[in-house]
């Protein structure tokens, strides 16, 4: 029987130590346990360990300086680095020291020991090569603009300093304001090709000559209006990133042309019979559903494997726990550095913007707060300095007021009969409608159900069931004067 794999574990909680002790056990896992990263290093020079789990802030140092030590005398070693304080930064350093993963708290246990098993896996039947020596990803970290913290972000953030160590095409989707450029930005800040040009076109909204011409460039003569020769965005960003938006808008013949530029690295301006050879890095990205549109032909499946060599799929706001209070600030911090006084938001301020959707995601964010700043007094954001659909949330996400509307129900002594009627509706409101439920809260049958909405005038949509009641025979009405149990 093959001994179980050997994991060390350092971190200066010991909830956490003992909550992966016991886990990774039970998973079976042999675990050794340290607090600091001098007792790590020790450890890993005197216990020949399969794979590292560390927290990134350590007690004596920082944690980035144990994974340099550990990788310098073990490349093969798989370290996963966990933290509480996730960012794009802190994950493009992480990588660059030579972490193999970057994992976000709070996390399962479960997802950590399937972490370990595909490492120790891909350890067996490959030889994983050590990072290249004296490689850096670290560059301008101020340059980043992308915020937020929660276990989605750092997914992300984990794919984009994968992203920028290699040359592939990447491709970024998302819904509309999630921050499809920013993603594509840092890809190329964080690369090799910081250096270079990132160059931006969009391309809804340009027909396919106009388009071919922004990009591959055209000669004089070309079309009407063509009155010179003219360099296309390949041409100018080469040596860089080329970043095409809105993909799923452009035609069959254009993706035709793309694909040729992305497979051969060639370009020919309109008009022109003569090739150039380009060196440009692309990333794509489409708020549409770009596999979904490859089935019903709506999008060349060639091109769609060819950009998605790499997909980054980014989270909606919506999903984003904790990351609205994180991005509010640091656009208040931007607007305020803007001119503005001080921007800060009222309790009730705050509170609608956690209990709304935002279906605009990071962008109507930013936008519902720039309006904010510029209605405020004094700097403070009121309830009233937001939108109105923002607004509305904090109301509707007030507990005190559904607990007054409960109250209402009996308040205003009403009859016998009345309350009845109230009480009725209020059941039928908590079920959604559904007779079955509202009869089984009430302990009545649910055609007795059926002939109160009826005699009460209710309102409650109709449903499957209640269609079959109204085909089905009508029971005899002994009950002349039907009441809600006494003891409801």
């Amino acid at each position: 029987m093959s001994r179980p794999p050997h994991i060390l574990v350092a971190d200066d909680e010991r909830s956490i130590r003992l909550m992966l002790e016991t886990g990774l056990t039970l998973n079976g896992f042999y675990v050794t346990c340290t607090r600091t990263g001098r007792e790590t290093l020790e450890a890993a020079r005197t216990h020949a360990f399969d794979a590292v789990i560390s927290d990134i802030y350590m007690p004596d140092g920082n944690g980035l300086q144990v994974v340099r030590e550990l990788r310098a005398t073990n490349p093969k070693i798989p370290i996963i680095l966990i933290t509480a304080q996730g960012s794009l930064e802190l994950a493009v350093e992480a990588v660059a020291e030579g972490a193999s993963d970057f994992v976000a708290k709070p996390f399962e246990i479960a997802a950590i020991a399937a972490l370990l098993r595909r490492y120790l896996d891909a350890n067996r039947e490959a030889e994983v090569p050590p990072p290249p020596e004296g490689e850096s990803l670290l560059v301008e970290l101020s340059r980043s603009r992308l915020v937020g913290r929660s276990p989605a972000m750092v997914a992300v953030y984990k794919l984009i300093a994968q992203a920028a160590r290699s040359e592939t095409t990447v491709l970024v989707m998302g819904e509309s304001g999630t921050g499809k450029e920013l993603v594509a930005r840092a890809i190329h800040d964080f690369s090799s090709r910081a250096q270079k040009p990132f160059v931006s076109v969009n391309c809804s909204g340009l027909t396919d000559t106009l388009l071919e011409a922004e990009l591959f460039g055209y000669t004089k003569g070309a079309f009407t209006g063509a009155a010179g020769e003219h360099a296309g965005l390949f041409e100018a960003a080469d040596g860089g990133t080329l970043f095409l938006d809105e993909l799923a808008s452009t035609s069959p013949a254009f993706q035709t042309s793309l694909l040729r530029a992305l497979e051969c690295g060639e370009v020919r301006r309109v008009g022109s019979t003569q090739v150039r050879h380009v060196n440009v890095r692309i990333i794509g990205a489409s708020n549409a559903p770009l596999r979904e549109l490859v089935a019903v032909g709506g999008f060349r499946a060639d091109l769609f494997y060819r950009l998605s060599v790499l997909t980054i799929d980014l989270p909606p706001l919506r999903v984003r726990t904790g990351d609205v209070d994180l991005l509010a600030g640091h656009f208040l911090r931007r607007f305020g550095d803007e001119g503005r006084s001080a921007l800060r938001l009222s309790r009730e301020s705050s509170e609608a913007l956690g209990a709304y959707s935002f279906p605009g995601n990071v962008r109507e964010l930013e936008n519902a707060l720039r309006r904010g700043a510029a209605l405020s007094s004094d700097g403070l954001i009121t309830l009233d300095c937001l939108p109105p659909e923002i607004a509305a949330a904090a109301g509707a996400a007030d507990p005190a007021s559904a607990a007054e509307a409960e109250r209402k129900l009996v308040s205003d002594r009403p009859t016998m009969d009345e309350l009845q009627r109230r009480y009725l509706q209020f059941i039928l409101n908590e079920v959604g409608g559904n007779r079955r439920r509202a009869a089984s809260v009430l302990g009545l049958d649910r055609r007795t159900i059926q002939r109160l909405i009826a005699r009460y005038q209710l309102s409650a949509p109709a449903d499957d069931e209640t269609a079959a009641d109204a085909e089905a025979p009508a029971e005899p009405d002994n009950d002349k004067e039907e009441r809600l149990p006494d003891n409801q």
